[in-house]
C-alpha cells in the first residue's frame, strides 16, 4: 500500500470487519510495519473492549514473568563456556582412545619382541576426538553453533585443545610404563592433529582424520607389526624432524584460517 489507509479502513481493520477484504487486510498490515502514524490512528481506533483484553493480557504477562525464576549467572557461564570448549558426544571417543591406550601397553608388555604399539598409535591417539569434536553428526547443537561467529577455527580450535588436554596426559601415563621417549610420544600427536586441522580446510575434518588414521596405519603401523621393529620415522633421532613439521602445519593451518570458516560446508 502506498498511501495511508483511510480512517474508515483502519476503524474497520481495528474491529475485524468481516467485510474487509483479505488483499486489504495484507496491505494494511504491511503499511502499518513502516508508518508511526497509523499505528496511533489504529491505537485511537481500538474498542473499550479490545483495551481491556490487552490491559489483562499485559498484566498476565506482567505476573509470569515477575514469578519466573532468574537463573544464576555463575551456572549459565558455566555452561557456556562447557558448550564452546566440549561437546558431550565426545566422551565415548575419548574413552575409546583411552581403552586402545592401555590395550596397545598390555599387548607390549606380554608380547617379547614386538615394536612399542603405543609408540606406534601415539601419533592417531587425538584424531578421532578430533574428527567428532567438530561434526554435525555427533554435536546435537551443530546448527545452532555452525551460525553463529564463534564457528570455525575459534570453535574448532578450543575443541580440539580440549581432545589434547584429555589425550596428552593419558598418553604420557600410559608411554612412561613402556619406556618409550616422552617426545616421540608427543611430537607426533600434535604434528598428526595439526595435519588434520590443515587437510581439513580442504575436504573437512571428519575426512582428513581418518584418512590419516588409515595412511599411517597402512604404511607404517602394519609394516612395523610384520617386521617385528621399530620404523625410522619414529627412531630416536626424529624426534627434531617431527618438532620442526609440527611448528610448519601449525603455522600453515594457521595461514589456512579462512578455509575453518567453511567447514560447516564439508564435514
Amino acid at each position: 500500500m502506498t498511501t495511508h489507509p483511510s480512517l474508515t479502513q483502519i476503524d474497520r481493520y481495528a474491529t475485524g470487519d468481516p467485510g474487509l477484504d483479505e488483499a486489504s487486510v495484507w496491505a494494511i498490515e504491511v503499511h502499518l510495519e513502516d508508518c508511526a502514524d497509523c499505528r496511533a490512528r489504529l491505537a485511537g481506533s481500538t474498542t473499550a473492549e479490545s483495551r481491556a483484553v490487552i490491559d489483562l493480557v499485559a498484566t498476565v504477562l506482567d505476573r509470569e514473568i515477575a514469578a519466573t525464576p532468574v537463573p544464576a549467572r555463575r551456572s549459565r557461564s558455566w555452561s557456556l563456556a562447557r558448550h564452546r570448549w566440549f561437546v558431550g558426544t565426545l566422551l565415548p571417543w575419548l574413552a575409546m582412545t583411552v581403552t586402545v591406550l592401555g590395550c596397545a601397553a598390555l599387548l607390549g608388555a606380554l608380547w617379547v619382541g614386538l615394536p612399542s604399539v603405543v609408540l606406534l598409535i601415539a601419533p592417531l591417539a587425538p584424531l578421532p576426538g578430533v574428527a567428532v569434536a567438530w561434526h554435525r553428526r555427533a554435536d546435537p547443537a551443530w546448527e545452532l553453533v555452525a551460525a553463529t561467529p564463534a564457528a570455525g577455527l575459534t570453535m574448532l580450535l578450543r575443541r580440539t585443545a580440549a581432545v589434547l588436554a584429555f589425550v596428552i596426559p593419558a598418553l604420557a601415563v600410559v608411554g612412561a610404563g613402556t619406556g618409550a621417549s616422552l617426545a616421540l610420544l608427543l611430537l607426533p600427536c600434535l604434528a598428526f592433529t595439526a595435519a588434520t586441522l590443515l587437510l581439513g580446510t580442504l575436504v573437512g575434518v571428519r575426512r582428513a582424520a581418518y584418512g590419516l588414521i588409515t595412511a599411517w596405519t597402512l604404511a607404517v603401523i602394519a609394516p612395523s607389526l610384520a617386521a617385528a621393529r621399530m620404523p625410522v620415522v619414529l627412531s630416536a633421532d626424529s624426534a627434531r624432524t617431527w618438532a620442526l613439521v609440527t611448528a610448519v602445519l601449525t603455522v600453515v593451518a594457521l595461514l589456512r584460517v579462512d578455509g575453518f570458516r567453511r567447514l560447516s560446508h564439508r564435514d
